[in-house]
């Protein structure tokens, strides 16, 4: 089904001078002779401390990476399917953790921050959402968090990977109950296909895909055309969609949040970007509303619709908070109004890294 490689996805499992092995390691960094310490004011050392575990360790940049330490069995799953790789790890500090094509995606310690964030300001925006759309969100976390809506009548989860879906249907356990809800229906398609060939529209149409990764499975759908042919047309009147936009830090937003924000400028009248920070992404990320209606963002109103609407207690989001994710430091809203860029099926912009079409 799949395979584990460093070569396949940019990860790299980082133990002591004994090798890669799982599990508890006597280790001393390669910068202290002899096994012991020395002073080092520059703090340049490596690992130097004993007993420590391996080490998930992502490139973020080519100049760039980010670490952390994982738990004795420290791959909890790994291999590749049709269009990705996909691991799930057990880490210290952000519990399982999910890799995709060597990117993470969501950890248990924090994904309600991502997944709160990507569909409740969308549904809560709209005046009366009933049926949703989610391109990608095999991992089931997205419908999830749908579903907590008591008006919610039907979300249609399309993702390309079975393999990815049916993993996460036995992996995490935390969306079993959403995964087992009579409202979710689960296609196996191509979200631009399955949008394409549909014949109901949608209230709110969620976009939870892969970043644009070179090789990835899911440029395409980022594109002003796909926005503007496929996505447009499938909304209902008053509809709301809602993409996630790739890293939207100080130092990362260029890459894709503010071009993504462009284009969806060039096809709806009304566009609204925000971003929120994310433990285990080592950065912030961003996400775009979109719609040709009058996006409110009202705390007062949001707050009356949370206590209205949803099933159970949002951990992370309320309407002060929403309201405020859409205030950008000068920075980052100087690059999303003065970015030219626009995605199309000849000049997508990428983040660092590659899906494993790059291997063939």
């Amino acid at each position: 089904m799949y395979s584990l490689l460093r070569s396949a996805f940019m990860v790299s499992f980082v133990p002591g001078p004994k090798g890669f092995q799982l599990g508890t390691t006597d280790t001393t960094s390669d910068n202290v002779p002899n096994g012991h310490p020395t002073d080092n004011p520059q703090g340049l050392s490596s690992v130097s401390h004993q007993h420590v575990t391996d080490w998930y360790e992502e490139e973020l940049e080519e100049d760039l990476r980010w670490s952390f330490s994982l738990n004795n069995n420290g791959i909890l799953h790994a291999g590749r399917s049709e269009f990705q790789n996909l691991t799930l790890l057990d880490t210290k500090r952000f519990g399982k953790v999910l890799v995709i094509d060597g990117k993470l995606q969501s950890a248990e310690m924090d994904e309600f921050i991502y997944h709160e964030s990507l569909v409740h300001p969308a549904l809560l925006i709209h005046y009366n959402p009933k049926t949703v759309f989610i391109m990608g969100g095999g991992e089931g976390s997205t419908a999830r968090e749908a579903l907590k809506h008591k008006g919610i009548e039907k979300v249609v989860m399309c993702d390309i990977d079975s393999e990815v879906v049916d993993f996460c249907k036995k992996y995490l356990t935390e969306n079993q109950e959403a995964f087992n809800d009579k409202r979710l229906v689960i296609v196996i398609n191509d979200a631009l296909v399955e949008l394409q060939k549909a014949e109901e529209k949608f209230d709110v149409i969620v976009g939870d895909l892969a970043d644009p990764l070179e090789g990835g499975p899911c440029n395409k759908l980022y594109t002003k055309s796909f926005y503007e042919q496929i996505v447009k047309p499938k909304l209902n009147d008053n509809g709301i969609f809602v993409t996630q936009a790739g890293p939207a830090g100080m130092l990362s937003h260029k890459d894709v949040f503010a071009p993504i924000y462009n284009t969806l400028k060039h096809v709806f009248n009304n566009v609204v970007a925000y971003i929120a920070h994310i433990p285990s992404y080592a950065d912030s990320a961003g996400w775009v509303l979109a719609s040709d209606q009058p996006i409110q963002v009202n705390a007062e109103l949001l707050n009356s619709r949370i206590n209205e609407r949803i099933r159970g207690e949002l951990r992370y989001l309320d309407g002060e908070f929403i309201a405020a994710s859409t205030v950008l430091n000068k920075t980052i809203r100087a690059s999303l109004q003065n970015e030219s860029h626009v995605f199309t099926d000849e000049n997508v912009r990428f983040i660092h890294g590659h899906g494993i079409a790059g291997d063939a």
